[in-house]
Formats: C-alpha cells, sequence, structure tokens
C-alpha cells in the first residue's frame, strides 16, 4: 500500500472538516472509499466527492476509472469540488 497525502479545497475541505489527511491506499478509487467512510463525515463529504475532479502530483485524473489510478509514495491527491464563478 502507497502512504501520501489527501488535499482537500473549497467545499470539499468544509465538508471533511480538515484541509489534509494521510491517504493509506494503492488506487484512488481505494483512497476515496476509505475517505468517505471515516468516522463522523456526512453524506454531503460523499456527494462533494462524488462531484469532485483530481490531481495526483499536480496530474489530472480526468475520466480514467479511478480503481485503474495507481497512488505513488509519498503523493499527494487533491480534491477538487466544481467552482463557481466564471
Amino acid at each position: 500500500m502507497a502512504k501520501g497525502t489527501m488535499r482537500y479545497w473549497a467545499a470539499a475541505k468544509a465538508a471533511a472538516g480538515t484541509h489534509e489527511e494521510p491517504y493509506d491506499a494503492d488506487t484512488l478509487a481505494a483512497a476515496l472509499t476509505a475517505a468517505t467512510s471515516r468516522d463522523g463525515r456526512e453524506d454531503e463529504f460523499r456527494r462533494v466527492v462524488a462531484r469532485s475532479s483530481f490531481l495526483i502530483d499536480g496530474d489530472p485524473v480526468g475520466s480514467r476509472p479511478h480503481d485503474s489510478v495507481r497512488l505513488p509514495e509519498g503523493g499527494v491527491v487533491e480534491v477538487l469540488p466544481p467552482f463557481a464563478g466564471g
């Protein structure tokens, strides 16, 4: 299992109740499942994550299936909810 950091921005940060936390997972899907299953997480966090985009070490995940996205040791996963404005 790879260990790294998940960083939450905007609505994801508010719903998670933290700016960042560690991950211990091999894939993005596994890391997101662990994050959304943490004790005390409300349904709102799951809804925000479901609408979010993700960067891994600055590279966009795009439309790739999350279970196919391998996480690197020491990597950073950015959780970016949709932003309003123009």
